[in-house]
């Protein structure tokens, strides 16, 4: 089992922490940032969160892990391998999340979903949807890092290797805009 120092010390050792002015996927903006493609990078790092975050979820049965591109497509593959099972990904077409590349669920399918980092859940919400329209079961969500700070709720078993409380604002209440701080759009949502 994995523990949250061993995870915040492979996030320092990988520099996944940014400092400035960011844009985050969700729309919110932050005065801090994880940039998990860092971390992701070594198959070394992703093959050590991949097998902690499966272990939350061995006993589910699992039978598809799927993650939302870009960020939980790495997640998604490592945490699969670890189950035995099969990864897809979710990405975006027209602005609206698809199951693409001749990628499917099945009607009653045990689907896991995974995500690199979560602060709204947003992501992780539209691919619930895509799996729920195609009649797959979802039994959890899990990700690397949480930084909702609590405030989500996915109604199934929901676990992250590490919390983390980097402070957000909305973009009419963002300290850093009011001070005229650039902003930064690092994710892979324009």
């Amino acid at each position: 089992m994995i523990t949250e120092q061993r995870v915040m010390e492979l996030l320092r050792e990988k520099k996944v922490f940014y400092q400035g002015h960011f844009r985050l996927t969700s729309g919110r903006h932050s005065n801090g940032y994880l940039q998990m493609a860092q971390l992701l990078q070594y198959p070394d790092a992703s093959e050590e969160v991949g097998r902690a975050l499966a272990d939350m979820f061995r006993d589910l049965e699992v039978q598809t892990v799927v993650g939302p591109a870009l960020g939980g497509i790495l997640v998604a593959y490592e945490v699969a391998r670890h189950l035995g099972c099969r990864a897809v990904f979710a990405e975006r077409e027209d602005g609206k999340m698809k199951l693409r590349r001749g990628f499917f669920i099945t009607p009653g399918e045990r689907v896991l979903l995974v995500e690199d980092v979560i602060t709204t859940g947003g992501s992780v919400n539209e691919v619930a949807e895509i799996v729920a329209q195609a009649g797959g079961t979802i039994v959890g969500v899990g990700a690397i890092a949480d930084r909702s700070n609590g405030r989500v709720d996915f109604g199934v078993r929901y676990a992250s290797l590490i919390k983390l409380d980097i402070e957000t604002f909305s973009p009419a209440e963002c300290p850093l805009c009011r001070q005229g701080v650039s902003i930064e759009k690092p994710g892979s949502r324009s």
